[in-house]
């Protein structure tokens, strides 16, 4: 996996544009998510990072102020839902982060995050060969991981 570096201020600072180009406000909250989130550093669901948030840091956000926000950072491109499973949404902080699939463990809820060129390749040739101009795509493969067949 690509890591990029990333300059979390600029972040908030295009966030900020991006809020007051949709007339909406900008609060000390929303931008404190950006922080809270870039930190969490891995996959969240949202009620999961509400309670990570609740129990575990100084700067707090209400619920619902984490509800909207992740809304609107999924709409401004710097959160993105990559996994939908049992009623639940899954999405992770993708700024600095270079494309990459799942896979997903029905058993313990693992992700484990993979890139291979032949997969990518093979999209490219298939959306050439129908004449499709590809916006974005996912790939979830869901199964059972290694630790959770070995423990059967």
């Amino acid at each position: 996996m690509i890591l990029m570096r990333v300059n979390v201020e600029e972040l908030k600072k295009e966030f900020t544009k991006f809020l007051k180009k949709k007339n909406m406000k900008v609060t000390k909250s929303r931008l404190n998510l950006i922080d809270l989130i870039a930190d969490y550093n891995k996959h969240f669901e949202i009620e999961e990072l509400v309670n990570w948030i609740a129990n575990h840091k100084d700067k707090k956000v209400s619920r619902s102020t984490v509800y909207r926000t992740v809304k609107l950072l999924e709409e401004f491109g710097a959160v993105k839902e990559v996994i939908k499973k049992d009623n639940k949404t899954i999405y992770e902080f993708v700024i600095g982060r270079s494309h990459h699939d799942h896979l997903v463990c029905t058993e313990c809820g693992r992700i484990i995050e993979f890139v291979d060129e032949e997969i990518e390749k093979l999209q490219e040739e298939i959306c050439k060969k129908y004449n499709f101009k590809p916006a974005h795509h996912r790939l979830e493969i869901f199964g059972i991981c290694e630790d959770c067949q070995k423990s059967k």
